[in-house]
């Protein structure tokens, strides 16, 4: 029995939850461009981290699924969607450098938060990608290496990720609502849980062999 099933699959349902909420209240302004974009990306991560749970759940207990189950379709085709709409916000983001203030922002720090953006994007790309093609095989050692790595790069990064949000970097985000920043700090730290409570549950599966169960 994998003890660690239960709640990473609570925890990927209350990120998924989160996602929705996020969802509703990016559009409580009202409906523009960047609202829009925003509620888009959110409630592809709820999607997506829905149909991932559910494929996610059956792999850690050893069970194969089909290449023409719906729902692993549904993972294929849309993360990617995903994907490309995270890197477009992020190119957006480094297209609109020219417009700060460089004066008040640290160009070391602004580096930083772009490049840990980037690899979230990513991290969290391979980790969808990983599982959607190993899916049909949980046996394969190599797909279970291979999650269990992406997993464990996509935690720290969406930590950090929090950690960003709920304390903004001095000329990025000044002035923004406390409750907004910690309400996108909970998120991550919901998105940090689902993550590594997966990679728990990912360690103690049928057939792990000990070097995928870590130190």
């Amino acid at each position: 029995m994998n003890r660690w099933r239960t709640p990473a699959l609570v925890a990927q349902a209350a990120y998924v939850l989160a996602s929705f909420g996020v969802t509703a209240f990016t559009l409580l302004p009202g409906l523009n461009e960047g609202t829009v974009i925003s509620a888009l990306r959110s409630l592809l991560a709820g999607l997506v981290g829905a149909w991932w749970a559910v494929v996610f759940g059956r792999y850690v207990q050893g069970q194969a699924t089909p290449d023409t189950d719906g729902t692993l379709r549904a993972l294929q085709v849309f993360f990617p969607w995903l994907t490309a709409l995270r890197l477009s916000l992020w190119l957006v983001g480094l297209l609109a450098a020219s417009d700060l203030n460089w004066a008040e922002v640290n160009p070391v720090a602004f580096t930083a938060l772009q490049t840990l953006a980037l690899a979230y994007a990513l991290a969290k790309n391979a980790v969808y990608g990983t599982l959607a093609r190993f899916a049909a095989d949980p046996q394969s050692t190599l797909g279970r290496l291979r999650l269990g790595q992406w997993l464990n790069l996509a935690a720290p990064l969406a930590l950090a990720i929090g950690v960003i949000n709920v304390v903004p970097m001095r000329g990025l985000g000044q002035g923004q609502d406390p409750g907004v920043l910690l309400m996108y700090g909970g998120y991550a730290v919901l998105d940090l849980l689902a993550l590594g409570l997966s990679l728990l549950a990912l360690r103690e599966m049928p057939g792990a062999e000990p070097s995928e169960r870590g130190p």
